[in-house]
């Protein structure tokens, strides 16, 4: 079992920057990947990013990359998604999400992730 839990959502405007973070608990944080997802109202939930067990290996969506760094702190169980430039499209709720299968982090879809947290909102303003 792995419980997640998201903060640093917020209001800011474009090209301002956001720090979320992602709280594990549970299952030996070391052992599987963690991926973003965001969902806009009245769209579907899309990735974001994902990082590997290690760290080693990173993953983005084309949409952020160069603009969005993912990374993780194994020893405070954290992972976190600094975002830069932000754009208005960047505007849904965000999403970290747990991955015991694909521990590589490859996994960009959704189903490839059995733990969800709540979601924190994020807001960019044009």
């Amino acid at each position: 079992q792995v419980q997640l839990v998201e903060s640093g959502g917020g209001l800011v405007q474009a090209g301002g920057s956001l720090r979320l973070s992602c709280a594990a608990s549970g299952r030996t944080f070391s052992t599987y990947a963690i991926g973003w997802f965001r969902q806009a109202p009245g769209k579907e939930r899309e990735f974001v990013a994902a990082i590997s067990w290690s760290g080693g290996n990173t993953y983005y969506a084309d949409s952020v990359k160069g603009r969005f760094t993912i990374s993780r702190d194994n020893a405070k169980n954290t992972v976190y998604l600094q975002m830069n430039s932000l754009k208005p499209e960047d505007t849904a709720v965000y999403y970290c999400a747990a991955s015991i299968k694909y521990p590589s982090g490859v996994a960009t879809g959704t189903s490839g992730y059995g733990y969800w947290g709540q979601g924190t909102q994020v807001t960019v303003s044009s």
